[in-house]
């Protein structure tokens, strides 16, 4: 038998890479006795089909939701005082409300959070009005400084710009920038500063004054209350830090010079409340006679563990937080303008500085308190 005419026991066929999935039909197809059913060319179109209705069906939902959106950012809705989006810009009255927890970081929010569990009895999974906010954190480094101070983060909360440790809103060529509550004030917003340091600490310094160094509080107490190139740029003010603004011929000053302060902001229109008596006659914010100033301490205001038990010579921060909202809302309730309002936990920081727990805690908790006011 000639090599070429050699029997062949497999006849060879073609190999795809469906041949497999074909063997085990045929092989179901023998063993059932039952004829192998083949996809029919009007099941595959119908496939097809439906794919391609899938993919138009969800363009067009996406297309209708940029459509509804674009609709409702230009359509202006001032019924309810909040405004709207008129070609591509907001309008409408609107409020801000800077909100400053100086010093606290993750570790005195979780100390805060399983103190106040276990005092109360809470569940260990019970958190801070806080912890329900919390979206993102920010950079406000120093330039001088690889540990950055209140002035420093203050002066990048304000202006927008990093500068050195001890700078009250100046650059690092000490030329003064511009704050967001200036630029608010100028824009024809209200504007407002509450604070438990002395109101001329330097993150409330940083928002309405312009120094060079955050000990020059002296200096901040006069620009406050307008004694400044852009003049008076605050309609309210409460916290601490009276000494400030007393005469050093006056018992309680802590001035270099005999400038009394309060008599210049009163003659830049202010009223002026100093105590406890004071602050209840502003009624919650009802009886605020703009501009305010409300200097309630010597110098800081007292821890809130030891304030509370000292209720009635101090307020907390709560309250003035709410006072001056009232305050705020009521003066701005005709106009097309809205208001600016910077309210500091300050001595959250002092308490870690101090090293005392205790202390920091109740600070932490009296700032949650006020944030869930503002809410």
């Amino acid at each position: 038998m000639a090599k070429g005419d050699e029997p062949r026991l497999f006849q060879e066929r073609p190999s795809s890479d469906h041949s497999d999935e074909r063997s085990v039909e045929e092989e179901d197809a023998l063993l059932t006795g039952q004829k192998q059913q083949r996809p029919s060319s009007w099941a595959k179109w119908r496939e097809i089909g439906l794919f391609a209705w899938a993919v138009i069906a969800t363009a067009l939902v996406i297309l209708f939701a940029v459509l509804y959106q674009h609709q409702q950012q230009q359509t202006p809705t001032p019924q309810d005082g909040r405004g709207g989006w008129k070609d591509g810009k907001p309008t409408g009255k609107r409020n801000l409300i800077f909100m400053v927890s100086d010093g606290m970081g993750p570790t005195s929010l979780s100390l805060t959070r399983s103190f106040r569990q276990a005092q109360t009895g809470l569940p260990i999974d019970d958190v801070l009005v806080l912890d329900h906010h919390l979206i993102g954190t920010s950079r406000t480094r120093s330039t001088s400084s690889l540990i950055t101070d209140s002035a420093a983060g203050a002066t990048a909360f304000s202006c927008g710009k990093k500068s050195y440790n001890g700078a009250i809103s100046v650059l690092p060529n000490h030329d003064p920038c511009g704050t967001v509550l200036e630029a608010a004030k100028r824009a024809g917003y209200m504007t407002g500063l509450v604070v438990t340091t002395r109101i001329t600490d330097a993150t409330p310094a940083c928002f309405a004054a312009h120094v060079n160094h955050r000990e020059e509080e002296d200096r901040i107490a006069e620009q406050e209350v307008g004694e400044g190139p852009l003049g008076r740029v605050l309609d309210l003010m409460m916290g601490g830090g009276r000494c400030h603004f007393l005469p050093n011929t006056t018992e309680g000053s802590c001035r270099h010079d005999d400038r009394n302060i309060v008599d210049l902001a009163k003659k830049n229109g202010f009223s002026y409340v100093s105590d406890r008596k004071g602050f209840d006659g502003l009624d919650s914010g009802s009886g605020v006679k703009l501009p305010l100033l409300g200097l309630f301490a010597d110098t800081d205001i007292p821890y809130e563990v030891d304030r509370r038990n000292m209720d009635d010579v101090y307020p907390s921060l709560d309250e003035m937080a709410r006072t001056a909202l009232k305050a705020l809302q009521d003066a701005t309730k005709d106009s097309d303008k809205g208001f600016f309002l910077m309210i500091e936990g300050s001595r959250i920081d002092h308490a870690g500085h101090g090293n005392d727990p205790v202390a920091q805690v109740h600070e932490v908790l009296a700032y949650d308190k006020a944030f869930a006011s503002v809410l």
